[in-house]
């Protein structure tokens, strides 16, 4: 008998129903000993003790021989990796509305089930051994599932899986995000029922000029982006034949650029900081003096930075470790950190060390919301945010070093420092934020109109 979990994740609603109900309990969902319902009056202790249990279906189904309903054993399919309540307990509804679906249309958990293996598998049941649940594979799962059986909701709840494996935390949520809105969009237009087979190009198109219609360009084409990642994933599972979105192009933008701070407005930020955010002060010298993004300083522990060494090390978007010497100038500016857990974060909202339990995305957010007390004093524009500190600061010494050096021997430096991994990144950044500027060139018209 092939697993049940697999059959569940193929079942569609256009079968036959068998009147059978007399056979089996409806399918009910264990969700750790809480009432889903009531999760947002729980403390954060009870929500996550609550998710640490595992989840599941069970049902009972009546035995042959005793003629009594039998507890069948739980149904998980999977459903335990989804970390919060929300996304769990959706994926727990999707099985036990085809669990429902799969009983009226004759499942027997005592009898062969050859048939329904060729109607919902499209499979020759001789072809394939009897395997427990334990012994099938999520792959060989993947495998065998037929794109003109697996709704769209199905596909999509497998895709965000496989994603969620795959994208660090801080991406994710923004994937999961974009998906979930196509997802919204779909069910409005009764899809998510329908084959995933039944999403073709101009789905796509059309929801991307809806898109475009009620944001941007950019956001269009971020959520064009992700649609085709999610749909590589469907290609590569075999439930379509190609990746369709891939071949939808992209729109002219012309993205907000942050501009680099004048010597002035820089050294009055620096003053306003000291007298009135020591905290949010530091915080920019991080991005100053050791060139780091908003989210890298964001990502610091205790642990992180050696003084004793005059080491940092960054755990930056591109590796997973880069180590940057500190300077001078920013151990100076450091307090005593001796004193504090090397397990805490560097920066919190309330000082230098401490356990700060938010996503990265909230906690650059928040220094974000933080700084704008800072550019409502200096009228300051959305061109201008903490990024435009590493603009700054990464000017001043790339114009520095070229008073001295070649420009090859100026770039060669200046990679070592920034943490570019390559001489072109480097140069088309530093074209990007206007760091090399001719010297006053009107001595050469003066002499050319003489």
């Amino acid at each position: 008998m092939s697993s049940i979990s697999l059959l569940l994740r193929t079942v569609h609603e256009n079968v036959h129903v068998f009147n059978m109900k007399g056979n089996f309990s409806e399918p009910k969902i264990y969700t750790g000993g809480i009432d889903p319902k009531k999760w947002s009056s729980l403390t954060k202790a009870e929500q996550k003790e609550a998710i640490q249990k595992d989840w599941y279906l069970y049902y009972s189904f009546r035995d042959s021989l005793t003629g009594h309903l039998k507890r069948q054993p739980n149904i998980k399919g999977g459903a335990n990796k989804y970390k919060n309540k929300k996304d769990r307990l959706a994926f727990l509804r999707t099985l036990q509305r085809n669990l429902t679906l799969l009983l009226e249309a004759g499942f027997n958990p005592y009898q062969d089930n050859s048939e329904l293996e060729k109607k919902f598998l499209n499979i020759e049941p001789a072809t394939q051994p009897i395997r427990s649940e334990e012994t099938i594979s999520k792959s060989e799962n993947e495998q065998l599932i037929d794109a003109e059986i697996m709704t769209v909701i199905s596909a999509f709840e497998l895709g965000l899986a496989t994603k969620q494996q795959v994208l660090n935390g801080n991406s994710y949520p923004k994937f999961k995000s974009h998906i979930n809105r196509f997802l919204i969009w779909l069910e409005k237009g009764s899809m998510t029922e329908k084959p995933i087979g039944s999403i073709t190009k101009k789905t796509v198109v059309l929801y991307l000029n809806s898109v475009l219609q009620r944001s941007s360009a950019i956001n269009r084409n971020n959520a064009r982006t992700n649609l085709s990642s999610l749909f590589q994933t469907f290609e590569d599972n075999e439930l379509i034949t190609e990746n369709f979105v891939k071949k939808i192009n992209k729109l002219n933008t012309t993205p907000t650029r942050n501009k680099t701070y004048t010597p002035q407005l820089q050294k009055d930020i620096d003053q306003y900081l000291k007298e009135k955010d020591p905290l949010m002060l530091l915080f920019v010298q991080f991005i100053s003096f050791n060139y780091l993004r908003p989210i890298e300083v964001c990502r610091l522990q205790l642990k992180d930075i050696d003084l004793l060494d005059k080491k940092i090390y960054i755990r930056a978007k591109n590796s997973p470790v880069k180590i940057k010497i500190i300077p001078e100038i920013l151990i100076n500016e450091l307090p005593d950190l001796s004193k504090y857990d090397k397990e805490h974060f560097l920066f919190t909202p309330k000082g230098i060390g401490g356990i700060w339990d938010v996503s990265e995305t909230d906690k650059r957010n928040y220094f974000s919301k933080r700084f704008k007390k800072v550019k409502d004093h200096f009228n300051l524009g959305k061109e201008y945010g903490l990024y435009s500190f590493r603009h700054t600061f990464i000017t001043i010494l790339y114009r520095e070093l070229a008073k001295q050096s070649s420009p090859f021997e100026t770039k060669s430096k200046l990679m070592l420092i920034t943490g570019h991994n390559s001489m072109t990144a480097l140069d088309k950044y530093l074209r990007n934020i206007d760091a090399a500027l001719p010297e006053d060139y009107s001595q050469l018209l003066y002499n050319s109109n003489k």
